[in-house]
């Protein structure tokens, strides 16, 4: 894991960042604070990245790491999934039989929204496309809940970056950020919950209203 993160600060650029987000937003166990908080912290002191592009660069590779497991559990389906989180491959990954059962609980208790809302919570955030790809969810849809999710986190996780280069050296940032983003992710993610129920709740009265 070292090499590989002493590699990426080598190497900082939109196509590293694209490449190692496909890889967190997989079944491969990998710290998506490790990835772009340190890619905005360089744009806030060196001004040759852009945050924006960052952001972007991002939420692409969270795209392509979620096809994979989605397009996986699609193909080779249950049984096999469940197999392989329980074999010593998948042990590796830092996969289990109960992180995907608790993903697919998750998925099946919030639908197709679940794909949008779990990719804000940190313990379901990498696998919550493979329940979608279990369940045939249309692919549109998943790709759209994917982004704006992954776009939502990866915004903060920027901006946190961004923001920390004014207080904390670079070598104590990804602590820093880690430290709080489990936090934050899980109150964005009530927030955006709290939201929802009130959309649905209003729409629902209006349309009872009209009847």
């Amino acid at each position: 894991m070292e090499t590989i993160i002493q590699w990426y600060f080598d190497h900082l650029n939109y196509w590293t960042i694209t490449l190692l987000m496909t890889i967190e937003s997989s079944f491969i166990p990998f710290p998506s604070e490790v990835v772009i908080p340190p890619a905005a912290y360089h744009a806030a002191t060196n001004a040759q990245m852009s945050l924006v592009l960052i952001v972007l660069a991002a939420t692409l590779g969270a795209i392509l790491g979620a096809l994979v497991n989605y397009f996986l559990s699609l193909w080779i389906g249950k049984p096999l999934v469940y197999k392989f989180a329980d074999s010593k491959l998948g042990h590796l990954l830092l996969l289990s039989v109960e992180k995907i059962r608790k993903a697919e609980d998750y998925f099946n208790d919030h639908g197709a929204v679940s794909t949008f809302i779990g990719r804000l919570i940190p313990a379901i955030r990498q696998l919550i496309s493979i329940p979608a790809g279990l369940a045939k969810m249309p692919l549109g849809r998943f790709i759209c809940f994917t982004a704006l999710g992954a776009g939502i986190w990866n915004t903060v996780l920027a901006v946190l970056g961004y923001t920390l280069s004014k207080a904390v050296p670079e070598n104590q940032l990804v602590n820093t950020v880690t430290h709080y983003s489990h936090e934050i992710g899980y109150t964005i993610a009530a927030i955006v919950v709290a939201v929802l129920a009130v959309v649905i709740i209003r729409n629902h009265r209006k349309n009872h209203s009209l009847k």
